[in-house]
């Protein structure tokens, strides 16, 4: 596989797809960073398979390397483990010249991205992504930060990596539930970008690598254009505004990041065909697709609560919330709306999503 070089207003930066390629971390530290100090963070689950192999790779290249493991899930985004892994940083002798390594899922890239870019006000990150989730979503473009109370990811900030490696071989570990989490936001990509990439999920006639190249491409053309996410980036967010609100009503412990997008895309196709603005039939046709993968595509919560943690979410602007809807399977665009305007709508998709 090609290494493809993003682009973005910060920096540019290698992504690294290719069988093994957990491999060269060493080379790949060593060429983007100037320190000779390492820090890895990873969880529990990933630590057990990967983490003395990558600490035994860096050490190899001439690293001094340290580690920190946090427990798996959702709840790592949390203050109280920032605050612990800048007392590791501190521990360490981590300088502004020393790479960290986000080891892990989404919520590690996360979680590590958000350290590494407030510690001594930002030390080199290197993420390697180790689910399908993060490899063709949250480890690229350089979004990261931690849960609050009051909502998901409100406190971060946009950080770009030094570097993405991502070894397809890393998935061999995932369970087939983790992967078909993953498979929601391949969908995803196919929905708001393209549609041949939708097709061939449809069909199940896609290589694996070919995805992560397909999706890794969209993902890196949409943050050169928005880095910020005050535009086409927002694209990236189709099912994710209705996504988070289910995560966070409850409580983070029920549903997983995909397979409350998976229930989110839903409503937002229905939602769509609901305003005119979504060709009809599409609704129907992504919960058939969600299904195969054994992804739920509903969700019985209160319709009152949904909306409520709604009112949080991040692409709330002026005192409108930006849906992401599609025209069709393959093209997405904004579509603003008042609250009063959404709380009706959406009342109705939702009992009947």
């Amino acid at each position: 596989m090609p290494e493809i070089i993003a682009n973005t207003k910060s920096g540019d930066y290698p992504i690294l797809i290719q069988q093994g390629a957990l491999s060269k971390l060493g080379e790949l530290a060593k060429e983007t960073c100037r320190g000779r100090r390492a820090f890895i963070v990873t969880d529990e689950h990933v630590g057990a398979y990967y983490l003395d192999k990558a600490k035994s790779i860096l050490d190899a290249a001439g690293f001094q390397t340290a580690s920190k493991v946090v427990p798996p899930g959702e709840s790592s985004k949390s203050p109280k483990q920032l605050l612990a892994l800048y007392e590791s940083f501190h521990q360490a002798g981590i300088t502004r010249s020393d790479p960290v390594i986000a080891l892990g899922g989404g919520v590690i890239g996360d979680l590590c991205g958000f350290a590494a870019a407030t510690w001594l006000r930002g030390v080199p990150l290197i993420q390697v992504p180790t689910t399908l989730l993060a490899q063709v979503d949250s480890s690229i473009g350089g979004k990261t930060g931690i849960d609050l109370d009051c909502g998901k990811n409100l406190a971060g900030a946009f950080y770009q990596p030094k570097a993405v490696l991502m070894d397809p071989g890393l998935l061999r570990t995932l369970s087939r539930q983790r992967m078909a989490e993953g498979m929601a936001e391949v969908i995803k990509y196919g929905l708001i970008r393209d549609l041949s990439l939708f097709e061939q999920i449809e069909q199940k006639t896609y290589d694996l690598e070919w995805v992560l190249e397909r999706c890794v491409r969209i993902k890196t053309t949409v943050v050169a254009a928005d880095e910020r996410d005050t535009g086409e980036r927002m694209l990236l967010n189709f099912g994710h505004t209705i996504g988070h609100a289910i995560e966070k009503v409850t409580g983070y412990s029920v549903y997983t990041h995909g397979a409350a997008v998976s229930i989110g895309m839903v409503a937002a196709a229905k939602l769509g065909e609901r305003l005119g603005q979504t060709e009809p039939g599409t609704a129907d046709r992504l919960k058939k697709l969600l299904m195969a993968y054994q992804l739920p595509v509903q969700a019985d919560l209160s319709i009152d609560d949904i909306l409520h943690a709604v009112q949080s979410d991040k692409k709330r602007l002026a005192g409108k919330i930006y849906f992401v809807l599609l025209h069709h399977i393959g093209k997405a665009f904004l579509y603003p709306m008042q609250q009063e305007a959404l709380e009706r709508e959406f009342r109705e998709v939702w009992h009947h999503v």
